[in-house]
């Protein structure tokens, strides 16, 4: 039964803002068969647009994201995890595109379901549009328990050096949503709070269905104007995602 679940609403969503797309992946030995009670991992189950499928060692010794160069990012952060993963003889990959949602119940599928797999075998669960690594308690605790979705956890804002002792600032994670990433070159220490403030505010109004107007000018008190440009691709190994490239006016 799943008329019982609770809708999760995108409160600014827009017709036409874009697809949203998921990937996780979630590592262990599984039961053969998956009987998820919608009750309790609040889910109706594979989001529509979406497969789950298995994988084991004999199909894919090196499993998603294990080894390649995001696992080498998730290593430093929790070495004794990461290596257990190696170990497991399976994987759970839930992947697939889903069609300008106006709801966000398709995230709350995905979430309840895949605590149903790391409660049924796994022991881990990655979310690479944000280069995260999940041992089952923090998935419980962090995108479960909460009964509203605290949307900011579904996004990362990076932060890394440029010329002259400036930062680079960027977001990854966004297109989960079906919407573009956030990009900011140049900024002075002094702004760096003030762009990371913006960079949420954003977060959170596309995650709930907003839309940035392409040439759409920012003022905000404690910085100098901005205006954003739609730029990149899918292919864009910053982002893995479209992006919006701010820039200082």
């Amino acid at each position: 039964m799943t008329g019982d679940l609770t809708d999760w609403p995108r409160v600014y969503h827009q017709p036409g803002g874009g697809d949203a797309f998921l990937f996780f992946a979630v590592y262990g030995r599984f039961p053969a068969d998956v009987e998820v009670s919608s009750a309790e991992y609040r889910t109706a189950g594979v989001p529509q647009g979406t497969s789950l499928r298995k994988l084991n060692r004999a199909q894919s010794p090196g499993f998603p994201f294990s080894s390649e160069a995001i696992g080498e990012l998730l290593r430093p952060k929790q070495p004794a995890l990461f290596a257990a993963v190696q170990q497991v003889p399976e994987c759970m990959i839930l992947q697939g595109t889903v069609a300008d949602p106006a709801n966000l119940n398709y995230l709350r599928d995905a979430i309840g379901l895949i605590l149903y797999l790391l409660d049924h075998g796994g022991i881990a669960a990655i979310d690479p549009q944000q280069f995260k690594l999940y041992d089952a308690a923090a998935w419980r605790t962090e995108l479960f328990a909460p009964a509203s979705p605290d949307l900011a956890l579904h996004a990362v804002i990076f932060s890394s050096d440029e010329a002259g002792g400036r930062r680079w600032i960027r977001t990854r994670g966004l297109r989960k949503f079906g919407r573009p990433d956030l990009s900011l070159h140049n900024v002075i220490p002094e702004h760096q709070n003030a762009v990371i403030e913006l960079f949420n505010r954003f977060v959170l109004f596309q995650a709930q269905g907003g839309v940035i107007a392409d040439g759409q000018e920012i003022q905000m008190g404690s910085l100098p104007g901005l205006i954003c440009r739609h730029a990149g691709g899918l292919d864009d190994p910053d982002f893995n995602n479209v992006h919006v490239e701010m820039s200082w006016s």
